[in-house]
């Protein structure tokens, strides 16, 4: 029962907060959007900033194995950011608040886990070292960070798919060059 309790209150929040602005959104209209006592809200959640927390981690951690099923960068990405693009209004009002450091890690995890899982498929035969794979890893997640970071700095105004469908097209063949040249610097 507890669960559904829960899961109750971050249905009701998230609906919310497509609706408004986080810091206009309150415990007492949560507890009534899904018909609990303000007792059971915080039996679950210390406040709202920690309900947020648990609905990104939650995020983080389904995407990621959703991730890790596709077999190139541009579905890996896409499947990060589906959560992202379905509550582009509560992304925004999350990103524009308070709990901004929050989403920043939620999405600097998300980009991290994702980039890695697709590398590690990409390359799972070769015997680059970990310093050189990390670097690559790192490179490609800030640049899908600073990608999302932009969209949501503009308002969500543009179709972000489209622009990382085009990134993915504009560099391909890209991780291939990198690799090679760390098999050079290899022997």
């Amino acid at each position: 029962m507890t669960s559904l309790t829960k899961d109750a209150i971050k249905k009701s929040f998230m609906k919310l907060l497509n609706q408004k602005q986080i810091n206009k959104i309150t415990v007492k209209e949560i507890v009534e959007d899904c018909g609990i006592n303000r007792n059971s809200f915080y039996y679950h959640f210390d406040d709202i900033p920690s309900l947020v927390e648990e609905i990104l981690n939650e995020q983080a951690d389904a995407l990621v194995q959703v991730s890790g099923e596709n077999t190139d960068i541009y579905s890996s990405i896409l499947a990060a950011m589906d959560f992202a693009l379905q509550n582009k209004t509560a992304m925004l009002h999350i990103y524009n608040s308070a709990n901004k450091n929050v989403f920043e890690r939620y999405l600097s995890r998300i980009a991290h886990r994702t980039v890695t899982e697709y590398f590690n498929a990409f390359v799972k035969d070769s015997d680059l070292c970990e310093d050189d794979k990390q670097v690559i890893v790192m490179y490609y997640k800030s640049l899908l960070v600073g990608f999302v970071i932009e969209w949501l700095g503009s308002g969500m105004k543009y179709d972000l798919s489209i622009q990382v469908q085009r990134l993915c097209e504009l560099f391909e063949g890209t991780t291939e060059i990198a690799l090679g040249r760390c098999r050079r610097k290899e022997n």
